[in-house]
């Protein structure tokens, strides 16, 4: 039909219509041989990418065949990780936000409990005053366990859930640590807690209250699980462009457990770490969300003399770095 349209449309000769026959017998199949070499590894990068739609765990890789096809193909598969990837931190965020509501509501149904319980008893008009008094105590012990409870919570999930970037200033880590200390002196003096800071530290970038709060919450976990008259030392040293801040105790430590899971929300031990030292479970919790958002690490191990340190890690500021104008970082 081709041959007939391009004899009747350019009136060729019979003898030149003769001599395109077999030029097009020669270039028909060949054409269709190219286009068909051509067309497969779409066709098969198309049933790939069906396949994967439709839930089948389906390798999308470059085969060499067509360079474009390649180029298709590793962007396929890019996306395809990326979904991934989504998936699971979305899966994961879903577990831990059910993990969370759960522990939370055992957490408050436990002072709750003990607060109707107590309240009950103070209904009995032959109760002894000194059982009124016993019952009355553990009330108030409990409310304040509550509203510390309360006042953790709070505090993690605005760290947590704060997108808006970070107030980011010069800080000197020796002047923190004693301003943690004169802030907690009450609690050290009645918990009878002996505190010394030793050693300096580079300046590093960051929030002075969040790296605040985070120091607080160390010393203050340390001063909960010494015996009276007992040492709380907060030593600060550079080390590979980090600034230390190590807070070590001569207590009991926290014995034969992962020093990963005193971080997670709600974690205790057995022995040391019990609701009997009128912590929240979430302090530690606070310390690293704290630490993670100045791109730091924080670790827990347990001395050999006896006792547990807490090692937080911050980014120091290089010291050819002139102190800077306060900044901004986005928050995590």
């Amino acid at each position: 039909m081709v041959l007939l349209v391009c004899f009747l449309a350019f009136d060729l000769s019979s003898k030149a219509f003769l001599l395109l026959v077999p030029v097009f017998l020669l270039v028909f199949p060949l054409s269709l041989t190219i286009g068909h070499f051509i067309a497969e590894p779409l066709r098969l990068l198309a049933r790939k990418t069906a396949a994967y739609r439709s839930g089948m765990d389906v390798p999308i890789k470059p085969d060499g065949r067509l360079l474009e096809a390649d180029d298709l193909a590793r962007d396929f598969s890019a996306l395809a990780q990326t979904t991934e990837t989504q998936q699971h931190d979305l899966a994961l965020k879903e577990r831990r936000q059910a993990a969370f509501i759960s522990d939370v509501a055992h957490e408050l149904r436990t002072p709750l409990t003990a607060i109707r319980g107590n309240a009950e008893m103070l209904e009995d008009p032959d109760l002894p005053p000194e059982l009124h008094r016993k019952f009355c105590g553990i009330i108030i012990n409990e409310s304040e366990r509550l509203s510390r409870l309360t006042h953790d919570l709070l505090t993690l999930q605005r760290i947590e859930a704060d997108d808006q970037p970070l107030e980011l200033s010069r800080v000197n880590l020796r002047e923190l640590a004693s301003g943690v200390v004169d802030a907690l002196e009450p609690i050290l003096r009645d918990r009878q807690a002996n505190v010394q800071i030793v050693g300096e530290a580079p300046d590093v970038l960051g929030n002075p209250d969040r790296l605040k709060q985070a120091v607080t919450n160390l010393v203050e976990n340390a001063s909960r699980f010494i015996e009276p008259r007992g040492h709380i030392v907060i030593e600060l040293f550079g080390l590979r462009g980090n600034s230390i801040v190590a807070v070590k105790d001569d207590g009991c430590g926290f014995g034969d457990v992962d020093p990963k899971l005193l971080f997670d929300r709600f974690y205790r031990t057995d022995t040391s770490r019990s609701r009997g030292t009128g912590g929240t479970g979430l302090g530690l919790a606070i310390v690293k969300s704290v630490v993670d958002a100045h791109d730091g690490s924080v670790e827990a191990l347990n001395l050999p003399e006896g006792g547990a340190c807490f090692i937080m890690a911050i980014p120091s500021i290089p010291t050819d770095k002139p102190p800077d104008e306060p900044s901004r970082q986005p928050g995590r």
